[in-house]
């Protein structure tokens, strides 16, 4: 996949504005760059490193955050996802001060959203972009006009957001059929949930939990008619659309006429 320049790069350079993208912030000029452009405030989203406290140190106001969760519930890198996965009913947006732990500083401002039953990921993503948009353009008014007063987090309710590792996203289907619902909306659409089905991987897309379905040994094949209905350690989960490597994204009507699958096969 091809990199794509990000809607403020392209901004910048649509309007001639100075554009500076260190590969490393350790580079030796990075800071120097930094201090010459003698920057008010700096803002930070969706950056997966740490800032070094000579940066976070190089701004007359310090640096904010635009962090997608309700701080402290989940600081790192995904919190979206960690939200979604442990059926939260609602996230937000926190505009933090920040300084050299991982989301740790004080917080400016909150608002939150509840999560729908159908939000997956990049869904959420979306909203929660427009919301941090607004909530920091309020930040940085409420700031210039005096106004802002930064709220050290509270101790109770800390969780912790970890980056998603390929193995996070393999389905256990020992596991409930409702946590692994949430799992398919959380890994859409990036980087997708995965099963095995005769032993060949199978990206999983779309889901849902079936009420009073039949039972049986998890990870079981139950039937294939409409959707692949698999028991789980706990309930039934009915696969709605797949795709196999290199293929196309299809319904699990369509895979099953390609792919003949008898009741009783086992998935994972």
């Amino acid at each position: 996949m091809q990199a794509a320049a990000s809607p403020v790069k392209r901004l910048a350079l649509e309007r001639a504005l100075p554009l500076y993208q260190p590969a490393t912030l350790k580079a030796p000029d990075a800071l120097s760059v930094l201090r010459r452009a003698k920057p008010e405030i700096l803002v930070v989203a969706a950056y997966g490193l740490l800032l070094p406290q000579s940066m976070l140190d190089s701004a007359l106001h310090g640096a904010l955050n635009i962090h997608a969760s309700l701080l402290p519930r989940w600081r790192g890198a995904a919190p979206i996802q960690r939200a979604i996965l442990a059926g939260d009913r609602q996230t937000g947006i926190s505009i933090m001060r920040m300084d050299a732990g991982l989301d740790t500083g004080p917080v400016l401002s909150q608002a939150a959203i509840t999560i729908g039953a159908d939000d997956d990921a990049g869904s959420l993503h979306d909203r929660l972009a427009d919301l941090g948009a607004k909530q920091i353009v309020a930040a940085l008014a409420a700031i210039e006009a005096g106004d802002s007063r930064a709220v050290p987090q509270p101790a109770l309710g800390i969780a912790y957001a970890p980056k998603i590792d390929k193995r996070d996203t393999w389905l256990d289907w020992s596991r409930p059929a409702l946590e692994l619902e949430r799992a398919v909306r959380a890994f859409r659409p990036h980087p997708g949930a995965m099963t095995r089905l005769g032993g060949v991987p199978l990206k999983v897309w779309r889901s849902r939990v079936v009420s009073g379905g039949a039972r049986g040994t998890a990870g079981t094949l139950l039937s294939s008619d409409d959707a692949l209905v698999v028991a789980c350690g706990d309930g039934t989960l009915a696969i709605e659309e797949v795709q196999l490597a290199g293929g196309r994204r299809m319904s699990a009507r369509d895979y099953t006429r390609g792919h003949p699958i008898a009741p009783g096969a086992r998935l994972g």
